[in-house]
């Protein structure tokens, strides 16, 4: 028997990534898909994957998972080889498509059940498993429900239930908020980072969510054209884009002059009292802008931080809005 090859770890060193790859390749047919990307994603934490539609987000999770074959370009999941050890990649990780993949005419305990089956696991264990995902999901009320009656929400949160009765250390999560209402969106995010700080899985993420991304990765990845065009984050993307300032409240018109023959690349607005000063969102330039201030003696009534957003960032990265609705492999 083969021993499983796996990513080589030097004692004394940090532990390997649950998810690197170098140089990923994929096309269909003239179609270049991805076009050499590289991923480094430490355990137990949050990576999300932005990008505009055709733009390879969905491809890059087929590839990892498993399900496509990369046409050039290596991986390691969860230290297995993903050209030599496909297996052992898919006994560690758990994928929840862009579609709730639950069947309508079992109950929501029955669909957890057949999971439990599909993974092999004995009858005992199925059963307790079962219950304690339907607990955690709060779904046991609607335990014994036909699935057909759940609302988009429910359905939601029983597809990602059925992705951890394997008991994944790393999950995929192809969008998978799309179609939700804010609240149903708000309690997933609720329940992707409990299972990173409570469970220490790591969580693959696509989403169409420019907030979705802000509020719970890491770190953020933009593909476009098949090439990662940034990564980095939240905070370090939206300082790659320039219209960052400083707004300076005046409470006066000689306190407005005063500050503004000290700030020549400001932009002043006389009727609200107030000085636009181009900034990095960085504490070094904003104590630089409060230094200034102090040695002029000039007293601001209020001072506030304004960055780019997300939306900024993947229009400025991507040449174009994100888009609500994405298409892409």
């Amino acid at each position: 028997m083969t021993a499983p090859r796996t990513t080589p770890t030097v004692p004394g060193t940090a532990a390997p990534p649950a998810i690197s790859a170098l140089g990923l390749r994929k096309s269909y047919g003239e179609k270049v898909v991805l076009d050499g990307i590289d991923l480094h994603i430490p355990e137990g934490s949050i990576f999300a994957l932005l990008g505009p539609n055709g733009a390879g987000k969905t491809t890059t999770v087929e590839i990892l998972s498993t399900l496509v074959a990369p046409d050039g370009g290596t991986a390691h999941i969860a230290g297995h080889d993903l050209a030599h050890r496909p297996d052992g990649v898919r006994a560690a990780i758990g994928v929840t498509g862009q579609f709730a993949a639950v069947d309508n005419l079992l109950t929501a305990e029955e669909n957890l059940l057949l999971m439990a089956d599909l993974q092999h696991l004995p009858r005992r264990e199925g059963r307790r498993r079962a219950a304690a995902l339907l607990e955690r999901f709060e779904l046991t009320e609607a335990a014994r429900k036909p699935v057909s009656t759940f609302s988009g929400g429910m359905r939601r949160k029983l597809d990602l239930a059925m992705t951890l009765v394997g008991d994944p250390r790393i999950i995929f999560l192809d969008e998978p908020t799309t179609g939700l209402d804010p609240r149903s969106r708000r309690t997933m995010w609720e329940i992707i980072r409990a299972l990173v700080a409570d469970d220490g899985v790591t969580i693959f993420l696509t989403t169409q969510y420019l907030e979705e991304a802000d509020q719970l990765a890491d770190r953020i990845a933009v593909l476009d054209g098949g090439k990662l065009v940034a990564e980095g984050t939240a905070d370090e993307l939206k300082r790659l884009i320039p219209g960052g300032h400083i707004r300076v409240q005046f409470s006066g018109q000689d306190q407005l002059d005063l500050a503004a023959r000290h700030f020549g690349a400001a932009a002043c607005d006389i009727d609200a009292l107030s000085l636009r000063i181009p900034s990095d969102g960085s504490i070094p330039t904003l104590r630089a802008v409060l230094d200034i201030l102090d040695d002029a003696r000039v007293d601001a009534e209020s001072l506030t931080v304004h960055t780019p957003d997300l939306d900024d960032v993947f229009l400025a990265l991507t040449g174009r809005p994100h888009s609500l609705k994405d298409s892409s492999r």
